[in-house]
């Protein structure tokens, strides 16, 4: 059972990710800065102001049992390189979703995004026993909707005309994916170590 109130930390040798707090504002600000991270999310992270209230309400969602999120910390470096977060999680039916994810431009690329991936699902699924995990991404996000393909997610469906599109003007569909235990054991797990 996935419980709010703990303390998960995940690492290998390549990354670590640990509960969000305060302290990471600083470190994560500076990743932030580019605007392509920001390009297709909801929330608005965008300067320093906005920065902040972003890592806060993240924080807040936690201490209300909304959402866990988790800072990503690259080991090879020995710097923090951006966020993640679980939601929409239901213990009773065993599932949730993994998203609300960006990686400071430097670290992509890099491998440290399969690494985070599978320690989440090698901890959800093999010691917490998830069912399912469920992603989503605009239809504009092509590359977000390519890299959870490359980590074996499958695409299961489409909401329309969920949010606006990039342009400001029209609007555009969310991509709906997602990952099973058994697909986990069967084949993901092994496929994803030898990609990391």
């Amino acid at each position: 059972m996935f419980e709010f109130k703990k303390d998960y930390i995940l690492k290998n040798n390549v990354v670590e990710i640990s509960p969000l707090t305060e302290e990471h504002i600083e470190p994560l600000y500076k990743e932030s800065l580019s605007e392509n991270i920001w390009k297709y999310f909801l929330e608005n992270g965008t300067g320093k102001e906005n920065f902040v209230k972003y890592i806060l309400s993240a924080i807040q969602k936690r201490k209300d049992e909304i959402e866990y999120p988790f800072v990503i910390k690259d080991l090879r470096l020995n710097e923090y390189a951006g966020v993640t977060r679980i939601y929409d999680l239901n213990n009773e039916l065993k599932i949730l979703k993994i998203g609300h994810t960006w990686i400071g431009e430097r670290f992509q690329g890099t491998g440290l995004n399969k690494n985070c991936k599978y320690l989440l699902f090698e901890f959800l699924f093999d010691e917490l026993k998830i069912e399912r995990i469920g992603f989503g991404a605009s239809s504009e996000n092509i590359k977000s909707i390519n890299a959870m393909k490359g980590i074996g997610c499958k695409q299961e469906g489409i909401l329309r005309s969920f949010m606006p599109g990039i342009n400001g003007k029209d609007r555009v569909d969310i991509v709906l994916m997602s990952i099973l235990k058994n697909e986990w054991t069967s084949k993901i797990k092994e496929d994803l170590k030898r990609k990391i």
